[in-house]
């Protein structure tokens, strides 16, 4: 896309559709998260089965991820997200008038399935309709609409729950999501593709499981769904065990209070914009690194038995997640040589797939204590860095201070037809 397209009103109408998108699906997916005890009274289950309200909606956007790509790419990634969007605002508001909790999990799956036409998509269209310099900015924004989705997701449901049940607060985050929705349909333009030039041109596979094909040989790619995998499963497998973390001795802190560990996930609004800045200055691959590194260090802290140590620890944890999630996501499109969508819904599909396994195995390692999860937690991000560190391109060897107007957002050149071609072959 040109500079000017780049710049225009279309842009900032964009940036404000994909911000209502990521807040309105991230409210949907996460706010019975902080339901769960309330949807267990309800319908006499055990909190296991009533946290399926929550996995049965990711494990849907998981598995679905690579279908909506598919149907993205015969009717537009707009039109596609747009109907993803209406039809999981629309399951959601049916939610409260459930009487059969099985009912209400593959009400909650169903959603899932819907809302998986959003996030891969999101990232997809970015890439296509935004310049490159901008699109690691834009990829942030993003970002930060999804984690202030979750945020107030689960922070208007805990109080409404508490005064009342748990369907009126399940109400109240279908409505603020329908609106979200609403704002998206109405602000969401339509791609605006360029016709290559023949220099510039690349062939396309047709079909969905070619581009899946392309993306899973590309090393580059794998390392980023690593990221995607292992950095995901260790932030959930943290905001899930951390909190009876704290209700135990040495702590002792009350439901009520542990809940605002999720407040911590503020700091990801902030961090994704300031690591699509780092990036500019420092490139991809040695801000993605060192976010990496920082996730191992605030981990190391949350193990000893002294509560500010647990709060910064979670504090730097987060932070240093979101930057490297907002790095990884954005890389996706630009480091694939054909297939976008599938790459960003291959993106996608790790991503949950890692929350799952996971969120699952942290339970299992918190057995041993807090001690057991936190080293799980620190072993799986060393595997994400080291997967980025040996399958991630490394920077060319060039003039260290290039000319500021030939330098993309990476600060790196901009991309030839060859790079194009082989992104790989390209700087991080």
């Amino acid at each position: 896309m040109s500079d000017q397209a780049a710049t225009d009103p279309g842009r900032r109408r964009v940036l404000l559709a994909l911000i209502a998108i990521g807040m309105t699906t991230f409210v949907q997916l996460y706010y019975p998260q902080a339901l769960i005890p309330a949807i267990s009274r309800d319908f006499a289950v055990d909190p296991s089965q009533a946290a399926l309200t929550v996995s049965g909606a990711t494990i849907g956007l998981a598995v679905a991820a690579l279908g909506w790509s598919w149907v993205a790419d015969r009717i537009g990634r707009a039109r596609a997200m747009t109907i993803a969007i209406v039809t999981a605002a629309a399951i959601g508001l049916t939610l409260p008038l459930v009487t059969s909790f099985p009912v209400l999990v593959l009400l909650r799956v169903a959603q899932g399935i819907a809302l998986g036409g959003t996030p891969a998509l999101a990232l997809a269209y970015l890439s296509e309709q935004v310049s490159r310099r901008d699109a690691m900015a834009a990829g942030a924004t993003y970002i930060s609409g999804t984690v202030v989705g979750g945020l107030v997701g689960r922070l208007i449901a805990v109080p409404i729950a508490d005064v009342s049940d748990w369907r009126v607060a399940a109400l109240v985050a279908g409505v603020v999501s329908t609106l979200g929705a609403a704002i998206a349909v109405t602000t969401l333009p339509r791609e605006r593709r360029e016709r290559p030039s023949p220099a510039t041109a690349q062939p396309q596979p047709a079909g969905v499981w070619p581009g899946m094909v392309a993306n899973l040989t590309n090393p580059g790619q794998l390392a980023l769904y690593a990221q995607a995998f292992f950095l995901m499963g260790a932030q959930v497998a943290v905001f899930n065990y951390l909190g009876y973390r704290l209700e135990l001795e040495p702590f002792s802190l009350p439901p009520a209070l542990t809940a605002v560990i999720f407040l911590a996930g503020l700091s990801g609004a902030v961090s994704a914009r300031l690591a699509a800045t780092l990036a500019g200055r420092f490139g991809r691959r040695r801000v993605l690194q060192a976010s990496s590194l920082t996730m191992v260090a605030g981990a190391a802290l949350t193990i000893p038995d002294r509560l500010p140590s647990v709060l910064i620890g979670l504090l730097l944890f987060t932070t240093a997640y979101f930057s490297a999630h907002s790095i990884a996501s954005g890389w996706v499109g630009p480091m694939a040589t054909s297939g976008i969508a599938q790459a960003t819904s291959l993106y996608t599909l790790f991503y949950y797939a890692g929350s799952s396994l996971f969120g699952w195995l942290g339970g299992l390692a918190f057995a041993a204590g807090w001690t057991g999860t936190a080293s799980m937690v620190i072993a799986i991000t060393l595997i994400a860095y080291a997967a980025a560190r040996t399958l991630l391109p490394h920077p060319p060897k060039q003039d260290p201070v290039p000319r500021r107007d030939l330098v993309d957002a990476e600060g790196l050149e901009p991309p030839t037809s060859s790079c194009r071609q082989a992104p790989e072959s390209c700087s991080a």
